[in-house]
């Protein structure tokens, strides 16, 4: 198979893991996901495989998919934000905040926000209001149309005034 079939099929492998994990066939996406890495390991199967383990409360080896989908590209922000939001999880805020602010950083990230909102949601259980208020005026300012980003901005400046 040459280098650009072996990609698309792998793309399509986790592609087609992606919509059964959506479905919540979380057994059939992680086998999906195995499958597509094993043709050619990208950061994106790496990342969602992490992110199907997750679901599943199994933070380390999303963390683990996650740092294996940096190897592979350093750029691709999406696995930073969901190594913050394990962190997050596990209660371990002060350790979540570097690895969101890469996310933020990251050439490749989409949906940009994601990182934003999640710093102001550590922010605000930490009790600081003003660095919240930058992380949603800056989830705003890159996903002007982001419901989420815009309530949240809209809820903290209510609670502030």
């Amino acid at each position: 198979m040459s280098d650009d079939a072996e990609l698309a099929r792998a793309i399509a492998l986790w592609q087609e893991a992606y919509r059964r994990q959506m479905a919540g066939d979380l057994e059939e996406a992680i086998a999906l996901y195995r499958r597509s890495i094993a043709v050619r390991p990208t950061a994106e199967a790496h990342t969602f495989l992490g992110w199907t383990y997750s679901f599943q409360g199994r933070l380390e080896e999303a963390t683990a998919e996650c740092l294996k989908a940096i190897e592979i590209d350093p750029d691709f922000g999406n696995p930073y934000n969901d190594i913050g939001v394990y962190l997050m999880q596990q209660g371990r805020l002060e350790e979540a905040i570097p690895w969101l602010e890469r996310a933020k950083r990251a050439p490749r990230y989409e949906p940009r926000q994601f990182p934003y909102l999640n710093l102001g949601r550590i922010y605000l259980r930490q009790g600081r209001w003003w660095d919240a208020l930058r992380e949603f005026e800056g989830a705003v300012a890159v996903a002007p149309r982001d419901v989420e980003a815009a309530r949240a901005l809209h809820s903290l400046r209510a609670r502030l005034n």
